[in-house]
C-alpha cells in the first residue's frame, strides 16, 4: 500500500468515525463490554474508547498498543480489567472484541473504493485487537502489582515484633528465613527499638525449620543491626538438632547471647535491665 493511499485510508476513517460517532458509541456502550454499568458511565466510556481508537488509526499505529491513543484510553481500559477482577466468583476479562462488529458494519456500508473499503476494515479490526492486547498488559501488571502487594503483607504478617516488657521486644520467626522475610523482619525490629527504645532484642528461632549458614547470617546481621541501635541482642530457640547443626558448620554467633527457650531468654532480658522475677511468698 502505497503512502498516498495508506493516507486516504486514515483520513476516510477519520472521517467514518466522526460521522458516525453516536451510533457507534451507541451500540458499544449497549455491548457486554460496558452492560454492567449505568447508561450514562457506559456511554462516556464508549465515547473515550473511540476517541482514543481514531487517534490511533489517525496515526496508523493500530498495532502499537504504546500508541498515543491506546494510552488515552488505559484509564477506561483499567476500568474495565478492574471491574472484571472485582467482579463475583468467576467473572471473566471483558470481551472488547465484540466491539468489532458494530463498527465494521457500519463501515461496510460506506461507498468506498474496494481497496480502500478492505484496508480500511483491516485496520479497524486490528485496532480493536490491539486494544485487547492492551487490556491484557493492564491485568497482568495489576496482578502482578497485587502479588507483590500480597508477598509484603505476608512478609510484614510472618515477622511481627512483640513487646514482653518496657524496653524488652521479642520477634518469633516461623518457618524458612529468606532474603525478603530477613529484611522485613530486620526493618520491622529497628523500627520498634526506636520507637519504644528497647534496650534488649529477642530473635526467637524456635519455629525455624533448618539453620544454614545463610540463615545465620541473616540473624547475625539483624543482631549486629540493633546493636548499633543501641540494643542487646539475644537468640532463643537454639533446639538441641539446630545446635549441632551450627557446630558441623562452623557456625560462629560471636558475642551474641544465646539461650535454649524463650522464656530463659526473658530472665535474661529481664536482668539486664535491671529487673528479675521471683516467687511470691505466702501470705501466712
Amino acid at each position: 500500500m502505497t503512502d498516498e493511499t495508506a493516507e486516504a485510508v486514515r483520513a476516510r476513517l477519520a472521517e467514518f468515525l466522526e460521522d458516525r460517532r453516536a451510533e457507534i458509541e451507541r451500540e458499544w456502550s449497549a455491548t457486554a463490554v460496558f452492560s454492567s454499568r449505568d447508561q450514562r458511565e457506559a456511554a462516556e466510556e464508549a465515547a473515550s474508547l473511540l476517541s482514543g481508537v481514531r487517534k490511533v488509526l489517525e496515526s496508523g499505529a493500530e498495532q502499537d498498543p504504546s500508541a498515543e491513543g491506546f494510552a488515552a484510553v488505559r484509564t477506561v481500559l483499567s476500568t474495565l480489567a478492574s471491574r472484571s477482577a472485582g467482579g463475583r466468583s468467576g467473572s471473566k476479562r471483558p470481551d472488547v472484541t465484540v466491539l468489532k462488529a458494530p463498527v465494521l458494519r457500519l463501515w461496510e456500508e460506506q461507498d468506498n473504493p474496494a481497496d480502500v473499503a478492505y484496508r480500511g476494515g483491516l485496520a479497524l479490526s486490528t485496532v480493536v485487537d490491539t486494544l485487547r492486547m492492551a487490556l491484557m498488559e493492564i491485568e497482568l501488571s495489576a496482578g502482578a502489582e497485587t502479588i507483590l502487594a500480597q508477598q509484603e503483607q505476608l512478609a510484614e504478617l510472618s515477622t511481627p515484633v512483640v513487646k514482653l516488657w518496657d524496653g524488652i521486644l521479642a520477634i518469633p520467626l516461623i518457618g524458612t528465613l529468606d532474603s525478603m522475610r530477613s529484611q522485613a523482619a530486620t526493618e520491622s525490629l529497628l523500627e520498634q527499638i526506636v520507637r519504644q527504645q528497647a534496650r534488649v532484642a529477642i530473635l526467637d528461632i524456635t519455629g525455624v525449620t533448618a539453620v544454614d549458614t545463610l540463615v545465620a547470617q541473616h540473624l547475625l546481621k539483624t543482631a549486629m543491626a540493633a546493636r548499633l541501635m543501641g540494643a542487646e541482642c539475644v537468640i532463643s530457640g537454639i533446639r538441641p538438632q539446630i545446635a549441632q547443626t551450627m557446630v558441623q558448620l562452623g557456625i560462629d554467633l560471636g558475642e551474641v547471647a544465646t539461650r535454649a527457650t524463650l522464656a530463659d531468654a526473658f530472665v535474661h532480658a529481664l536482668r539486664s535491665i535491671g529487673m528479675s522475677i521471683s516467687p511470691l511468698r505466702e501470705v501466712s
